[in-house]
């Protein structure tokens, strides 16, 4: 590794002024993630305009041996994105990256540039009639190469399927500069590998994604929304394994929230009141989406009509406002359950038919060895994902809360490995969630994850030390 100030010296003859950050207060945004809990010290940000650019940048960072962390809107939990504290790593931000190539509401499928905005991607789907179904709340200020890179899921993936299932074709920059050019908007492409799917999910490790093409879907044209109270978390999955039946792929949401979220949401927000009339142990936010000739607000009336054996009570919107109102129960919740300050995040996926018992389980043991601590349960019932959170009592010492935070983590995953889960639905591994992911994989999985590293970057100068530790590099 060369020292720092030549290799500021090096990347000054390869980047205009302009393109090229180093100074500690410029650098600040680029150094803490969107959680605040992650954050380092970059040798220097580079902010390309083009895919050209990051390819001479990689062709000389390769060259001189100069590490790299490609960077998106901040908004990943894993601290993949963010660069390490050692003050050598060269943060590359996609931001200036950020045009819509293209929309073609005949291929159903846009071409999309890394640093784009996932919300303004979807605008520029809509414009089109069409629909970019990736959704989340941090829309408005992640970009698309971070939702290719961390497989992103979001509340559509029941019906769509995660960021993967979505992915047409990439541009990439390989650890030395070159480029491939995926960038096919084709339905069915079966010649040898499919390239692009390593790429996705692989958090920065293996190559700089540069652009996207994805595919499109017709633009509902209606929305209908409900919010119901459930007396168990059993009713609930009993629910909704009747709508996926009677409601058919028109489901495009069902989101479980139990009872402690929504006090949450309540304490945070006066202007929002108690959901129903009568308190419930849990509730679900059900959302079906059509286009064309379809009487949407039949199709869910009825299936809660018929499941009334289910549901103690609900209510449908009536308007978008109102749909919005009943979305910001669980939105509200999620950026208000730490009350500003932090708390434990696991993101864990586990069989659908096995959601009551793993909360149940791990809620129970939770309070069990960390009786102090509150544990709060919600999810995406229609893909297994459970978010599981712990918030640690008011006041509490920094070393204190870190002794909690992976103590009742380590519960939670205990629980989890006695049903078959995965202690990652959507977050990614990152540099915070290694040593669990290290402590579960096996052998064999372990040494292809290293082949795939050592062949894609044999110098490891990509995102070192994210999902796998830092190695010593290959003979290149």
């Amino acid at each position: 590794m060369i020292v720092a100030s030549s290799a500021l010296d090096a990347l000054a003859g390869v980047l205009s002024p302009d393109e090229l950050v180093t100074g500690a207060e410029d650098m600040a945004r680029y150094s803490r993630d969107w959680s605040g809990d992650h954050y380092g010290r970059p040798l220097a940000v580079a902010r390309p305009r083009a895919t050209a650019d990051v390819a001479a940048l990689m062709r000389h960072c390769w060259e001189a041996g100069i590490r790299v962390v490609p960077q998106g809107g901040l908004t990943g939990l894993v601290g993949a994105a963010v660069a390490d504290p050692s003050g050598h790593e060269v943060v590359v931000s996609l931001e200036r990256m950020n045009a819509v190539r293209s929309v073609n509401a005949i291929d159903y499928a846009m071409v999309v540039e890394a640093g784009c905005i996932l919300e303004e991607a979807k605008r520029a789907a809509e414009a089109e009639d069409c629909l970019l179904p990736i959704t989340f709340g941090a829309q408005g200020s992640c970009r698309i190469g971070g939702n290719v890179a961390t497989n992103a899921g979001g509340f559509n993936v029941l019906r769509y399927g995660m960021t993967r299932d979505l992915v047409l074709g990439l541009e990439v920059v390989l650890a030395d500069g070159r480029v491939w050019n995926g960038l096919k908007v084709l339905r069915k492409d079966n010649r040898g590998y499919d390239l692009k799917q390593l790429f996705i999910g692989s958090e920065g490790t293996l190559g700089i994604i540069t652009a996207a093409a994805f595919k499109l879907f017709p633009k509902p044209t209606q929305v209908e929304t409900a919010l119901v109270g459930l007396r168990s978390i059993e009713d609930a999955m009993a629910l909704y394994a009747r709508a996926r039946r009677a409601c058919s792929d028109l489901l495009s949401a069902f989101e479980l929230i139990l009872r402690d979220c929504i006090e949450v949401s309540l304490r945070a927000r006066a202007d929002l009141p108690d959901p129903l009339r009568e308190v419930y142990p849990c509730y679900a936010l059900v959302e079906l989406a059509a286009s064309g000739a379809v009487d949407l607000r039949t199709v869910l009336e009825t299936c809660l009509a018929e499941a009334d054996d289910l549901v103690a009570d609900g209510v449908i919107a009536t308007s978008r406002r109102q749909a919005d109102r009943l979305w910001s129960y669980r939105e509200v919740m999620v950026e208000m359950q730490g009350g500003g300050g932090r708390y434990l995040r696991t993101d864990v996926s586990v069989p659908i038919s096995q959601i009551p018992r793993f909360i149940a389980q791990a809620i129970a043991a939770v309070r069990a060895a960390y009786p102090e601590a509150q544990p709060l349960a919600y999810g995406h019932v229609g893909d297994g994902n459970v978010h599981l959170n712990v918030i640690p009592p008011p006041g509490l010492a920094s070393d204190a809360m870190e002794r909690l935070f992976h103590g009742a983590e380590d519960v939670i995953f205990t629980v989890l490995d006695t049903i078959g889960g995965s202690i990652s639905a959507e977050h990614g591994i990152g540099r915070v969630k290694q040593e669990a992911y290290l402590e579960r994989i096996g052998s064999v999985e372990l040494d292809l994850a290293h082949c795939l590293k050592n062949a894609f970057d044999p110098r490891h100068i990509l995102s070192m030390g994210r999902i796998l530790p830092a190695g010593t590099a290959g003979d290149g």
